[in-house]
């Protein structure tokens, strides 16, 4: 066998294992919940994060989402809130990133395409509104840690 034969076998067999393995995973957790219903919490594979639940093609409704943040809006929320929302805001930009490339991998069209504009301008936002407090903020050595903390972001 020549090396690119192994290589394609070997993609092929890691795609079928993952699939069956996710799959597994599913069904253990759906299981699990039957066995455990009155218990809320059920057992989560971590990287389901990255992907979207998937949608019945044939629906007939699309599935509206939201606008971005203003920048108005951002500066009534505290310090906290907007490190959190930032975070939220990260893993979705990473769970849309994951989507496209996965969706393009497979020649595929990514769907709703403005949300990932949506998410930057947000994330842009927020470090905006961060930055200004940075600067409003009467103490300097408290100002260059506030501005050394915002742009680690």
């Amino acid at each position: 066998m020549c090396p690119s034969q192994i290589c394609c076998r070997t993609m092929f067999m890691s795609r079928i294992f993952s699939r069956v393995l996710t799959s597994a995973t599913r069904l253990e957790s759906s299981a699990s919940s039957f066995a455990t219903s009155a218990s809320v919490t059920t057992t989560k594979n971590p990287l389901e994060e990255f992907f979207e639940i998937e949608r019945i093609p044939d629906d007939e409704k699309p599935i509206k989402y939201g606008r971005g943040w203003k920048a108005s809006e951002l500066r009534l929320k505290s310090w906290d809130d907007l490190h959190k929302l930032w975070y939220v805001l990260l893993k979705e930009k990473n769970m849309l990133m994951t989507q496209r490339q996965m969706l393009h991998a497979q020649n595929l069209r990514f769907p709703n395409q403005e949300r990932i504009p949506k998410v930057r301008k947000s994330m842009c936002r927020i470090k905006h509104v961060l930055t200004e407090r940075a600067i409003a903020e009467p103490d300097p050595r408290r100002s260059a840690e506030m501005k050394k903390m915002i742009n680690a972001l």
